[in-house]
């Protein structure tokens, strides 16, 4: 029996985010918010995901940032 499973970060987008001023590259830009999470699949299908954020991510050097 052969079970394909496996075991990720995922990013979702959610859509834009606010103007910020990035703390590492320091540029003004629009950023995205996105939901990222850890993920179990068992044959291509999500069984459990946890360690769920939201979160803003610069749209230059992809900074990320609690929202």
């Amino acid at each position: 029996m052969i079970f394909i499973f496996g075991l990720g970060t995922k990013q979702q987008p959610l859509g834009p985010g606010g103007m910020r001023n990035c703390p590492r590259c320091h540029n003004t830009t629009q950023w995205t918010r996105v939901r990222k999470f850890k993920q179990f699949t068992v044959f291509f299908v999500p069984v459990a995901r946890w360690k769920r954020r939201r979160l803003e991510v610069c749209g230059i050097c992809g900074t990320a940032v609690d929202a």
